[in-house]
């Protein structure tokens, strides 16, 4: 697996926000996601979590053993941080790109969602955040659309 390969699976997390800023307004609170969430110190510790539950997590860490951490950390949170409706610009690619011929199993993305659950719990994200950020996200063949349940 090259490492733009891994990138793009690590991506997968953040096609869990992608669509979040341009939700309907109905859906947020008065503050965007991005304040509500705490801001790019609370999206960082966050995504800082993550990569620990990846990296331990047996069903998927193989997917990462030839990653740039800090580069794909970075990435992350930048794309988290855009899509949430904060100051951030994600420089990288489409989720479709990134993870195109990566034959990503359901079993995979489950596996990811649920890591990322365990940081958001930790993190004590608030239940509406939680769902708003996992509403975001779904998996269909080549992409992801199918909606993700906390």
């Amino acid at each position: 697996m090259t490492w733009r390969q891994t990138l793009g699976m690590l991506g997968v997390a953040a096609v869990l926000v992608a669509g979040c800023a341009s939700r309907d307004s109905a859906m947020t609170e008065k503050k965007p996601l991005y304040d509500r969430l705490g801001g790019k110190p609370a999206i960082t510790a966050v995504v800082d979590d993550f990569i620990g539950n990846v990296a331990g997590d047996a069903r998927i860490n193989k997917r990462f053993a030839d990653a740039n951490i800090p580069q794909l950390k970075t990435m992350l949170v930048d794309q988290i941080c855009q899509a949430t409706g904060g100051p951030c610009t994600y420089k990288g690619q489409t989720m479709q790109a990134a993870h195109k011929g990566m034959k990503i199993t359901d079993a995979e993305f489950t596996a990811l969602v649920e890591d990322l659950v365990k940081s958001l719990d930790k993190f004590k994200v608030g239940a509406q955040e939680k769902n708003e950020l996992l509403s975001c996200s779904g998996r269909h063949e080549g992409g992801y659309s199918r909606p993700v349940a906390a």
